[in-house]
């Protein structure tokens, strides 16, 4: 029986490698019952992998992992009994309807007929999708099809509940949307797992954030323990022209705590400072001496984005993670036929 005073999700030493491949390298978790942990990383990091693994869906080279106290491994159905688990991309049945969708899930899971169909229209109102709840799901949207996937993940209502990526593809209002249900899943006391490219997902979400790189742990802690690790405030400025982009790094330099950062599509330069408003009036003093036009500058708090840049050396990109998923999906699968 499992301990209830253990943690949600406990990994030690989790590796996995595909030929020269290494995907994870050691990795470590700890994560309280009844709280969101946020898995962030670069593509191809090892997010995937790891949810993979604490899902039974792939058996680790080294380490172990246990799921509500019970070993991935030695006691893989008794994990499976405990979880839901929500992929990136919806698994629904196209040429079934969203009732038929969540009534053959409780089936699965060996809901007697007249179960499954309740919990099958409670489901549908929860995540409001009775009004289409006789449509073929292959009419839904992308929002709706994640509603009705997530849906399909609590039917056993699972006290351990695992997201790869849940809002990638969503438009905001959907996103939003889906960041209020899974809120209100964990009020509820549901333990979530999410892995997310996000960043401004996780700070909204999660009470704690692990993040991996090469398969490695680069940090853990609440959004606040992370971005306190940045330093102090940090300087932004939005020059007028391209051609001034170069100047103006040179002035902010002057100014800065550490090297500036230049994003060139946005003609932004961002540098660390700790003087504050004093830092601020200096930055002004020098771009006007140097006849630099500029269309913004703002002083402001550090982001997960500039903790996700110092640890991993560069800056997250949601919009860029299709191809690089698609290779961990494609090695992770490779593993599970093995």
């Amino acid at each position: 029986m499992a301990d209830p005073e253990a943690p949600a999700i406990e990994a030690e030493g989790l590796r996995k490698r595909y030929g020269k491949t290494v995907a994870l390298d050691g990795v470590d978790l700890t994560i309280k019952s009844g709280t969101i942990c946020g898995v962030l990383g670069p593509n191809g990091a090892g997010k995937t992998t790891v949810i993979r693994i604490l899902t039974t869906l792939l058996r680790p080279d080294g380490g172990t992992a246990r799921v509500d106290g019970y070993d991935t491994v030695r006691q893989a159905e008794l994990v499976r009994y405990r979880i839901g688990l929500a992929g990136q991309y919806a698994a629904v049945d196209e040429l079934l309807t969203g009732r038929g969708n969540l009534e053959m899930i409780g089936r699965l899971c060996h809901l007697p007929r007249k179960e499954a169909q309740r919990r099958a229209d409670e489901l549908l109102h929860r995540f409001g999708l009775t009004e289409a709840a006789e449509r073929l799901a292959k009419t839904y949207s992308g929002g709706m099809r994640r509603r009705l996937d997530l849906a399909a993940s609590l039917t056993v209502e699972p006290p351990i509940l695992f997201l790869d990526e849940p809002t990638t593809g969503l438009d905001p209002r959907s996103r939003a949307g889906m960041w209020t249900l899974i809120a209100d899943l964990v009020e509820a006391g549901t333990t979530v797992l999410l892995t997310t490219q996000y960043l401004e997902e996780a700070d909204r979400l999660a009470d704690q954030i692990v993040v991996i790189d090469a398969g490695k742990v680069l940090a853990t802690g609440s959004p606040t323990e992370l971005k306190a690790t940045t330093g102090g405030e940090h300087l932004d400025v939005v020059v007028h022209r391209d051609d001034e982009i170069e100047t103006a790094r040179a002035a902010m330099t002057r100014v800065a705590s550490a090297r500036p950062r230049v994003e060139r599509h946005l003609r932004r330069i961002t540098v660390p400072v700790t003087s504050g408003p004093a830092a601020l009036i200096e930055a002004v003093r020098e771009l006007d001496a140097r006849s630099v036009a500029i269309d913004d500058i703002s002083l402001r708090r550090p982001t997960l984005d500039d903790v996700f840049l110092r640890l991993t050396g560069r800056l997250a990109d949601a919009d860029q993670s299709d191809a690089t998923t698609a290779d961990d999906d494609r090695l992770t699968s490779q593993g599970a036929a093995q």
